[in-house]
């Protein structure tokens, strides 16, 4: 099996995707959609990953699947057989089921600890970065997040799912997150009580603070529900889309690198180890002197707000 054809594939249809909904905005008078400064410095992003994405997929992902796999999961009497004791997992079809589930219970942690652990925010950053949701925003990823990513999958072949079933699942879980980033898809009904859509995924990009830090999932939203991060889009409330802190740039390398520059500063400022330490471990927005609020700390406040004073609108305090 090709491991890079799903996304070999998957790259015409995204650009033919992004095409599409550029034509039908400005033919609906939705011509603020896309900004086109601002759909270049996604579409630099997307280059950049696509370019540097075979290379660190060969040099780190297949290389640690493969070890990993290879090691946890000897041949035995010519039987792939795993340390545990059973049989690895073959091909059959009830695998790539289970692996995609396995992939989407990864990725709502990868994903969560994109934002709650700041250094891998930094990283993350990018993908949020832009004022604007559609299509083009799908492809404004960072390239530091595929240096890392692997080594949270790396369970996956350890327990026996062969290297070609989990890099198909990655590959599923994609074009999912992909296709997320339209405006045009309405509420879905029934579909909503499983699966991640496009209003969740809406309210994930939006910056309003009772909207922070939600709605992490893949292609489900089961695992958001069950520890408590899944939030429904409110018909009634306007979505600002984009981060608190952006970067003001349409330079790619600012964009990739204004909340390394942060934390850098925040470190050199520090006073004490372990305040460096949570200014790079710790959740964005910390800081010892309550200066800078997280994002637990900014819905903490805006409840209590709310509670106080239901009709006045809340204002966030960084």
């Amino acid at each position: 099996m090709d491991l890079t054809n799903p996304l070999i594939y998957g790259v015409p249809c995204f650009l033919a995707f992004i095409l599409l909904e550029i034509s039908y905005s400005h033919t609906h008078g939705d011509k603020d959609l896309y900004v086109w400064k601002d759909f270049f410095a996604s579409g630099a992003m997307g280059v950049g990953s696509a370019i540097l994405g075979p290379l660190i997929k060969i040099t780190v992902l297949i290389t640690v699947f493969t070890y990993t796999y290879e090691f946890f999961n000897p041949i035995v009497d010519g039987v792939r057989t795993n340390i545990m004791g059973y049989e690895s997992f073959g091909y059959a079809w009830y695998v790539f089921v289970a692996c995609q589930l396995a992939d989407d219970f990864t990725y709502y942690w990868f994903h969560r600890a994109n934002h709650e652990v700041r250094i891998l925010w930094a990283a993350h950053i990018v993908h949020h970065s832009s004022d604007h949701f559609n299509l083009g925003t799908a492809i404004r990823n960072g390239w530091f997040t595929l240096l890392y990513k692997p080594f949270f999958y790396m369970w996956m072949p350890a327990i026996g799912f062969p290297v070609e079933v989990v890099i198909f699942a990655l590959a599923i879980e994609s074009f999912w997150q992909f296709q997320l980033h339209s405006q045009y898809v309405p509420k879905m009904g029934w579909v909503e009580k499983i699966f991640n859509t496009h209003t969740m995924h809406q309210v994930h990009h939006a910056q309003n603070v009772e909207y922070l830090d939600k709605n992490h999932g893949g292609f489900l939203n089961i695992f958001d529900k069950v520890f408590g991060t899944w939030k429904e889009l409110d018909d009634d409330v306007e979505v600002k889309f984009g981060v608190i802190h952006a970067p003001k740039s349409y330079n790619p390398i600012v964009i990739l690198t204004h909340e390394f520059k942060d934390i850098w500063a925040d470190v050199k400022k520090a006073k004490k180890f372990s305040h460096k330490l949570i200014y790079i471990f710790g959740p964005p927005g910390w800081s010892p002197d309550g200066s800078t609020l997280t994002v637990k700390q900014q819905q903490r406040l805006s409840r209590e707000h709310k509670e106080k004073s239901p009709d006045v609108a809340f204002s966030r305090p960084n």
